[in-house]
């Protein structure tokens, strides 16, 4: 039994590479044709540029020392700029500028008032010498198109600067939201 399945293993293993050796010369001429072909330049290696050292401005120190990043806390020299600790914060100095709008002008004991809409929708007055804004705003000027507000803004270094900024008159359709 072990030899009748031996041989027929045997047999059918034969039959199988016989039915593999069919005409192979459509194979063989296209190899010919591509070893016949030209080769190709082959394209040069690129140079290599030397390297060329950068040395960083204070390559003394650690570059990989997080202090280094920290800012300087220490108040720029000369700079007295600085916002009033005794200051008490007034209403509008609750919302940031961004979310006040003007919305009119009154005139009020020959002083020009602005009013402002806050973001839930109730309009507050301001004159010249107010403060409005999240930013130490306080206002210089008071038109009848816009308020001119005087913030103090930290200067990223641990100090503070002075920015100039306006809120301009709303339009109509911004008054109505």
């Amino acid at each position: 039994m072990k030899r009748t399945l031996k041989l027929s293993a045997g047999l059918s293993v034969l039959l199988l590479l016989s039915a593999c050796n069919s005409d192979m010369s459509d194979l063989e001429q296209y190899v010919k044709t591509v070893k016949a072909k030209p080769a190709a330049p082959i394209d040069p290696i690129p140079e290599v540029k030397p390297y060329v050292r950068f040395i960083y401005p204070g390559h003394e120190l650690n570059p990989f020392d997080s202090k280094i990043l920290a800012p300087d806390n220490a108040v720029e020299a000369g700079s007295s700029i600085m916002p009033d600790p005794n200051h008490i914060p007034e209403f509008l100095e609750s919302f940031p500028l961004d979310s006040l709008r003007m919305v009119g002008t009154i005139n009020q004991n020959n002083s020009l008032w602005a009013l402002i809409r806050i973001p839930d929708g109730a309009v507050h007055r301001a004159r010249a010498g107010n403060y409005l804004g999240k930013n130490h705003g306080k206002i210089n000027k008071v038109e009848e198109t816009k308020i001119s507000v005087q913030e103090i803004v930290e200067n990223g270094f641990g100090g503070f600067k002075e920015r100039e900024n306006a809120i301009a008159l709303s339009d109509l359709k911004d008054v109505k939201k």
